[in-house]
This record gives structure tokens, C-alpha cells and sequence, in this order.
């Protein structure tokens, strides 16, 4: 059905339900939150598989996964656990995360959407801009500063007045995936629904240490795709009485490409070890992710130049690919920002600012 849903721009919001079924939600959960109580290799073969399909299908489950059950379960009472946990895995409820907001995309310690005290909870304000999910989210993730100055996590339930999610249109890119904003106008936010361990801005560069990982492995599931079209399209279609298969510079394209991906699995592979150990650093990820979603877009336009112009048609699936990898590129992490934060740790210098 992706090709189709590419075309129109739509979100097949019945994959939801099957992506519970399959258990590909919480795929690292325990069990007893209904989770799968899987290892993060698993976890992994699980994205780089659906993004084999379409990067928008593995975002709604990084989304789901990692940046709303993960810091439900890090840093939520066993109440919240219990209430929200079982429910997000059975694709009964579809969540989101906002960190992202319209002024502060890269630097998210300079939000501005704030928490005011009031009795019984918060006042919550602010906004929050390409956010997947968002149009259809039953609950949202949503960090924001109190007034003392520290990033607060909360659980933002549909339901709650002053709450809006406009949708995001006119996308050239994750087609298939619903992205929107988060709009909170005097939303009262009770105590129960603040993440009690939430508290500063490590917690949510932690949840996006999970996505992140996630993505090394989804990306190299489209190159994968990419590399297959074309080796089949290069020994079916005839060119100078031969298939293009036969010559120098088509062969060169694919041993390359396949070296990439080989390379990439194996950094992902090894990262998944570390994080299963629970020694993977935040670097370690941003090596990986940056490393593994560039490998993925230069195989996806050689595969391109493979196929010719048959390739920009979506009788194949290499051009939806490539823009979907764009923006893969940029979320989670610009490729410049994960570049910025290895040589943090390279040179102990950081160069943010």
C-alpha cells in the first residue's frame, strides 16, 4: 500500500493497530508492560526491516517506541507505567514527542514553551513544530521549562482543553508519515501527569539517544531496498545488446553500495552490543546515525543513476526513498549537529557555540 500512500500523502493509520499486533511497539519494553522484552539488536533488525518498506513507518515506530513508551518507563511513576505502557504497545493509543519548537530546532536547551505552577499541577504554554504523530496522538511526550529554570518532562492527553495539533502539509518528504505541531494555550497539566524522574535536559537527549540508535539500523533497511531494485532492474534491462549488469561502471556502483551497507550493519550491530551492555555513549550513537543515514542516501541516488529515468517513476520505490532520507538526514540530529557533538568528544572542545 506505501506507494500508493506516498502519492497521496496519507497515513495508513490502520498500521497502527498492526504494528501492536506485530509487536514492534516497545520492542525493548519489558513484558509486563507489555512490551516485547527484547534486545536492541532485535529492536534494530526490526526498524532496518520496516524501513525497508518506508521511513515514515519506521519513524511512527521510533516515535512510539523510544520518545514516548522509552521515558514513560525511565521516568514515569509505576501509575503512568501501568496506564499508558500496555496500551501504546497494543497500538491502541499513538503517541508523540515534543521537544522541537518552531524558534529551536538544533539548540532545544533554548525552548521557551513553560510550565507555571498552579494548584494541583501546571499551566502549560507554548508550542512545538515537526512533530511526528502529532495530528493523530492520543497522548504527547512534551518538555517544557518551569520556573525555576529546569526542562520539566509531562503527558499531554488529547483530551485536555487549550491542546491543538495542526497538521504540517505540502511535504515533498516522509509522505506517508503525519507530522504536525503542539499547541498549548493555558493547558492545565495535573501533577499525576508529570514525569516525576523527568527533570532536565538529559532527559530528553537520553530518549532521542534510543531513536537515534534506531535509525542507524531504519536507514540502511532503505539502502538495502535501493540496492536490490537496482541490482534486479541492472540484469533485466538491455542496453548495446547487453544488460547494463555486464558493464564496468554498473558493477563498480553495486560492489560499493553493497560495501556501505555491509560496513553499516556491522557499526550497528556492534553499537546494538554496547547498548544491550548499557555502554553505549551518546557519541557512539551519533557516529552511527550520521554515518548510516549518509550511506543510505548515496546509495539511494546511485541506485538512481542505475535505474535512469525509471528511477524518479514511482513504479519503484528508489526516488520515495531518497526524499524520505532527507529528511531522516535532518531529524533526530542534523548530520552537522552529530558531527558537532563527535568532535566534542574527539577534542573535549564543544563548538555549539
Amino acid at each position: 500500500i506505501i506507494e500508493d500512500c506516498a502519492q497521496k500523502a496519507e497515513f495508513p493509520v490502520q498500521m497502527v493497530k498492526k504494528f501492536g499486533e506485530l509487536g514492534v511497539f516497545g520492542a525493548t519494553i519489558p513484558m509486563q508492560y507489555g512490551g516485547g522484552g527484547l534486545d536492541y539488536i532485535s529492536y534494530g533488525l526490526m526498524c532496518q526491516e520496516i524501513e525497508r518498506g518506508d521511513s515514515g513507518m519506521r519513524s511512527t515506530i521510533s516515535v512510539q517506541s523510544s520518545l514516548v513508551m522509552w521515558p514513560i518507563l525511565e521516568y514515569g511513576s509505576e501509575v503512568q507505567r501501568l496506564k499508558y505502557l500496555p496500551k501504546l504497545a497494543a497500538g491502541e493509543l499513538l503517541g508523540c514527542f515534543g521537544l522541537t519548537e518552531p524558534n529551536h530546532g538544533s539548540d532545544p536547551g533554548s525552548m521557551e514553551s513553560t510550565l507555571k505552577k498552579v494548584d494541583g499541577g501546571y499551566l502549560l504554554n507554548g508550542s512545538k513544530s515537526w512533530i511526528s504523530n502529532a495530528p493523530l496522538a492520543d497522548i504527547a511526550v512534551v518538555w517544557a521549562r518551569t520556573e525555576a529554570g529546569r526542562v520539566q518532562g509531562v503527558i499531554v492527553e488529547r483530551a485536555m482543553p487549550g491542546f491543538t495539533t495542526p497538521e504540517i502539509k505540502n511535504k515533498w518528504s516522509l509522505r506517508t508519515s503525519i507530522t504536525g505541531e503542539l499547541v498549548f494555550d493555558q493547558v492545565f497539566i495535573p501533577d499525576s501527569q508529570v514525569l516525576p524522574h523527568a527533570v532536565g535536559l538529559k532527559a530528553p537527549l537520553a530518549c532521542l539517544d534510543k531513536a537515534r540508535y534506531g535509525i542507524a539500523w531504519g536507514a540502511l533497511g532503505a539502502a538495502m531496498d535501493c540496492y536490490e531494485v537496482a541490482l534486479d532492474y541492472a540484469k533485466e534491462r538491455v542496453q548495446f545488446d547487453k544488460p547494463i549488469a555486464a558493464f564496468q561502471l554498473t558493477q563498480k556502483k553495486l560492489a560499493e553500495m553493497l560495501t556501505e551497507i555491509t560496513k553499516g550493519q556491522l557499526l550497528a550491530w556492534r553499537l546494538g552490543t554496547l547498548m544491550n551492555s548499557e555502554k553505549a555513549t551518546t557519541a557512539q550513537i551519533s557516529m552511527a546515525k550520521r554515518n548510516n543515514v549518509a550511506i543510505a542516501l548515496n546509495v539511494a541516488r546511485e541506485a538512481r543513476q542505475i535505474v535512469g529515468a525509471m528511477g524518479i517513476s514511482g513504479t519503484f520505490p528508489i526516488m520515495r526513498h531518497l526524499m524520505n532520507l532527507e529528511s531522516v538526514l535532518t531529524y533526530e540530529g542534523t548530520h552537522d549537529i552529530h558531527l558537532l557533538i563527535l568532535g566534542a568528544e574527539i577534542t573535549g572542545i564543544p563548538a555549539f557555540k
